[in-house]
């Protein structure tokens, strides 16, 4: 709960902060969504709302976090679009939902947030249907990378604000439940990655080991 703080004096000044940078990376990000139509669908860590702007029509949205400060901005944002979500205030390392309750649960830069990112990614398998589908942009170490100066930032932002010393791969070793469709670069040399997970339905098979992101250049957010 200790995230709680920091993101409360955040709040005035975050969309300042983050919105501009992230405007593109999150859009292409959701544009994954695809037809919604009918599907209940998931948003932890929503925060001010960033990502309201770009969902589809169609879905039974629901949002969470864990800062009222953020909630009420994002309930601002809410209010000027013509969108059906449900707000609450809850802990992304244990949501308060049902098992198998969303179609899609999206996860946009909390990973990195979470003190126990492993958690909160077997939280969003719990509520996931089978065949359904998480989706998630974020920053992430890949496996044996030393990223010095990553590493030693995240000393100084992840009491603050995110960490910088998450590895995805090491996330998934105990989501056996969970298969890779998708892992590609996002911005920033592919330090932030679109990666896309299925719940396949019961009796399907999942691989042993997520594939590696692909290498490609630098795709800025703005």
């Amino acid at each position: 709960m200790h995230m709680r703080i920091p993101y409360t004096i955040w709040a005035p000044i975050y969309d300042r902060v983050v919105e501009k940078p992230t405007l593109n990376v999150r859009r292409r990000s959701l544009e994954r969504l695809g037809n919604v139509e009918g599907q209940t669908i998931l948003i932890v860590g929503l925060g001010t709302g960033l990502d309201l702007p770009h969902l589809p029509q169609g879905a039974d949205y629901h949002g969470l976090d864990l800062t009222p400060a953020m909630l009420k901005k994002a309930e601002e944002r809410a209010a000027n679009l013509n969108l059906s979500i449900n707000m609450r205030q809850g802990n992304a390392m244990d949501l308060p939902y049902e098992d198998e309750s969303f179609d899609v649960v999206i996860l946009h830069t909390i990973l990195a947030v979470v003190s126990k990112p492993h958690l909160a990614l077997a939280e969003a398998s719990r509520v996931l249907k089978p065949g359904g589908r998480i989706l998630i942009m974020d920053k992430f170490l890949k496996p044996g990378e030393s990223a010095p100066f990553r590493r030693l930032l995240g000393l100084v932002s992840g009491p603050v604000a995110s960490r910088t010393d998450v590895v995805f791969e090491s996330l998934m070793k105990k989501r056996k439940e969970l298969k890779v469709l998708e892992d590609s670069p996002a911005m920033m040399r592919g330090w932030f990655r679109h990666i896309t997970l299925e719940k396949p339905a019961t009796g399907e098979t999942t691989p042993e080991t997520a594939p590696e992101p692909a290498a490609t250049q630098d795709n800025p957010a703005a």
